[in-house]
C-alpha cells in the first residue's frame, strides 16, 4: 500500500474532522467560472486535432473575405472530442453569435421557425445529436439550408396554405456521435465535414496542464501525463479524471499532483492503465467469461451486462475497437488476444495455436 493510500484511508476513517475541506458558496461560485474558461475560444488555443484545425483556418479566412457566411459544417466521432468546443470557436472566429440545441429538442415545425427566425446574417445554428432529430423537421431544414428559408403548413384541410419564411444566410453546424444515421439528403448538404479523432497521450497531458493552471492544482508533467493516459484519447474525461485526482490530493494534503498520488486516485476509481473502467472490463470479461470471447450479438451482450444497446455501441466499443481489444464480425463482436493479455486472461487454445 503506498503512502498516499495509507494516507487516504486515514482521512476517510476520520473524515467527520474535515469540514474544513469543503467549499463555501464563493468557492462553489468560482468553480463554476472555470468550467465555462476550460473552453477554448480561439483555434489558436484548441489543442490536438492539427488537421481538421488547419482545414477549418482556411474555410473561414475565405468566408471572412468574401463577407459570406461560413458553409455549414457537420463533425462526428465519439462522445467528447470537442465538437461543442469547435461550434464555439467557428462563431467566435467569423464574429458572430451562436445558438445551441440538439435534435431530440427540435420536436416541432414552430421549434425550428423560432430557431431560424432568431437568426442574424452569418451567425451559427449549432444542432448536437442531430442524427436525432425527427424526419419531418430534418426535411424543412433541406430549404433553410440550401435556400435560406422554410415552408411551414398553416391549417387543415381545404383551408391550409403554406406560410414562406425568408432567412438570412447563416451557418449550420451538426455534431453526431453516429454519422450512419444521418440521411444522405441531410448529409449532402453539408459542404465541410470531418470526423474528429482520439487524442494522443501528449496532446492530453498538455490539456490536463491548462485545466490544472485554470483551477489552480499544481501538478507535475509526470503527473499530468499520467492521467492523459487513463484517459481514452478523449479530453472530456482527461478533465473529470482530474477534478477527481485533484480531489484525492486535497484530501491527502498532497500539494502538487504527482504520479503517485494519480495512481492512488484512479486505482480507486476503478480506472487501469489503458484507461479501462468497471464497465469496459464487466463487458470483456462477459465475453470471456459466457461466450467464450465471442462472437456474440450487441443486444445480448447487453442484456447480460445490463446496460443499453445504444450506450455500448456509442460510448463503450469505440474506445476498445480504437486500440484493438475488440473486433466487430458479421457474427458479432470478439474478444482480441490483446485483450486476453491485458486482463490477464489464458488465451483460448485458437488463438495459441496463431502464434
Amino acid at each position: 500500500m503506498t503512502d498516499q493510500d495509507l494516507q487516504f484511508n486515514s482521512w476517510y476513517e476520520g473524515q467527520n474532522e474535515t469540514d474544513d475541506l469543503l467549499h463555501d458558496a464563493a468557492a462553489n461560485q468560482a468553480e463554476q467560472e472555470n468550467e465555462y474558461s476550460l473552453r477554448p475560444q480561439k483555434l489558436s488555443e484548441y489543442i490536438g486535432q492539427t488537421a481538421l484545425k488547419e482545414e477549418l483556418a482556411v474555410y473561414i479566412a475565405a468566408a471572412k473575405q468574401r463577407e459570406e457566411a461560413l458553409d455549414h459544417v457537420l463533425l462526428f466521432g465519439p462522445p467528447g472530442l470537442g465538437k461543442t468546443t469547435l461550434a464555439m470557436i467557428i462563431a467566435n472566429e467569423m464574429g458572430v453569435h451562436l445558438k445551441t440545441t440538439s435534435g431530440p429538442a427540435i420536436e416541432k415545425s414552430g421549434d425550428l421557425v423560432a430557431l431560424l427566425n432568431g437568426l442574424e446574417p452569418g451567425d451559427v445554428l449549432f444542432i448536437d445529436e442531430i442524427h436525432r432529430m425527427p424526419t419531418n423537421i430534418e426535411e424543412m431544414l433541406y430549404s433553410a439550408m440550401e435556400d435560406y428559408f422554410v415552408d411551414i403548413m398553416v391549417g387543415q384541410g381545404p383551408t391550409a396554405r403554406a406560410v414562406h419564411f425568408p432567412l438570412p444566410p447563416f451557418t449550420l453546424v451538426g455534431a453526431t456521435t453516429r454519422p450512419g444515421m444521418l440521411s444522405k439528403p441531410l448529409r449532402d448538404r453539408f459542404g465541410i465535414i470531418n470526423a474528429l479523432q482520439y487524442y494522443k497521450a501528449e496532446e492530453l497531458q498538455e490539456i490536463v496542464q491548462r485545466t490544472a493552471d485554470i483551477f489552480g492544482a499544481p501538478i507535475t508533467p509526470e503527473g499530468a501525463y499520467a492521467i492523459a493516459s487513463r484517459s481514452r484519447g478523449t479530453p472530456r474525461i482527461a478533465n473529470r479524471l482530474l477534478k477527481r485526482v485533484r480531489d484525492f490530493a486535497q484530501v491527502a494534503q498532497q500539494q502538487t499532483i504527482e504520479p503517485e498520488i494519480v495512481q492512488t486516485a484512479l486505482n480507486k476509481l476503478r480506472v487501469d492503465q489503458m484507461g479501462l473502467d468497471e464497465t469496459d472490463h464487466k463487458l470483456l470479461n462477459a465475453m470471456i467469461d459466457f461466450y467464450h470471447g465471442g462472437p456474440v450479438g450487441l443486444n445480448t451482450l447487453a442484456a447480460n451486462i445490463g446496460e443499453e444497446a445504444d450506450t455500448i455501441e456509442s460510448m463503450v466499443e469505440p474506445y476498445l475497437l480504437q486500440i484493438g481489444f475488440l473486433q466487430r464480425t458479421p457474427r458479432g463482436r470478439v474478444v482480441t488476444p490483446a485483450a486476453y493479455r491485458h486482463l490477464g486472461r489464458p488465451l483460448p487454445a485458437e488463438f495459441r495455436e496463431d502464434e
